[in-house]
């Protein structure tokens, strides 16, 4: 499954999911843009990787990463970013994946309080990022789609939350809006042969978690190791968007929410350690309660 000659943008790739579909492209042999904060304006736990790190093993795995530093609340970065994509490849750009997101780990109070008891900026930490982010990539990535006349591809990376209560309000309005931005913007990109999807990943061994429990108590950590034991790696997800950026029928899918456990069994994929998928959630709210890791 070569993308040999694509070219791809990958929004937040330091780490977890974004980081592993960046791998996963940069493997089948793309060119991948991959954007991340400037760590020069923030506190970064230095165990966990870096978007250099991240670019640095795309083009050992074949292809050719760029690291751009994007502020996905600044629109005129992320401008920026697609004006920087299209110069640099006479306005070529095949695949976009929209993953930035900025709240999910920064505090477990916030995964376990209802929301009349947290300020209502914790709406905005989620979704100005998560979703609104989307939409702007959405936007730039769409005109040169639309310009170029050659198709493409735009993954948002949602969850099971879009359908069921996880961890909290504003995260589950959050991925909702983003599985019906994916249906709309699917509607209106159709005609010009874009394929717009949801992608929704099961639990995922993600740096920040993994980071977590080992720090946690010795008998804690056994609970929650048991668990990430059962779940995905973030390459996975990588090896689906891989997929169906290869797929020449994939325009049947636009508008859709996808599980990566189900496009696994459809294109006949595995994780990178030979187990096939799991839909299961890491650490679920009554994990978090009961051992407040």
């Amino acid at each position: 499954m070569s993308l040999k000659g694509k070219v791809a943008v990958v929004t937040g790739a330091s780490r977890g999911v974004g980081r592993g579909i960046a791998l996963q492209l940069g493997e089948a042999g793309a060119t991948v843009y991959v954007t991340g904060r400037d760590p020069t304006n923030r506190k970064v736990d230095p165990k966990l990787p870096t978007l250099e790190k991240t670019a640095k093993e795309i083009t050992q795995r074949g292809g050719e990463g760029i690291p751009v530093y994007v502020d996905h609340t600044d629109d005129a970065q992320v401008k920026a970013l697609f004006e920087k994509v299209a110069s640099e490849n006479n306005g070529q750009l095949d695949i976009l994946v929209n993953n930035a997101f900025s709240a999910l780990y920064t505090s477990s109070e916030n995964l376990t309080t209802p929301f009349w008891e947290v300020e209502p900026e914790l709406w905005d930490t989620y979704n100005n990022v998560g979703l609104r982010g989307y939409y702007v990539s959405s936007l730039y990535a769409a005109r040169l789609f639309v310009k170029n006349a050659r198709g493409g591809l735009i993954v948002n990376i949602s969850s099971k939350g879009a359908e069921q209560y996880i961890f909290n309000v504003p995260y589950g309005v959050g991925k909702a809006a983003v599985d019906r931005l994916t249906a709309d913007t699917a509607h209106e990109l159709k005609p010009h042969k874009v394929t717009v999807v949801s992608l929704w990943p099961g639990g995922v061994q993600n740096e920040v978690i993994l980071n977590l429990v080992d720090q946690a108590p010795e008998e804690r950590q056994k609970i929650f190791k048991g668990l990430l034991n059962q779940a995905e790696t973030t390459e996975y997800a990588g090896k689906a968007v891989v997929a169906l950026a290869t797929d020449s029928k994939a325009l049947d899918k636009t508008g859709k929410a996808l599980r990566t456990t189900r496009l696994g069994k459809e294109y006949g994929f595995k994780d990178i350690d030979g187990r096939d998928g799991k839909d299961y959630i890491i650490i679920s709210l009554e994990a978090l309660k009961k051992e407040k890791l």
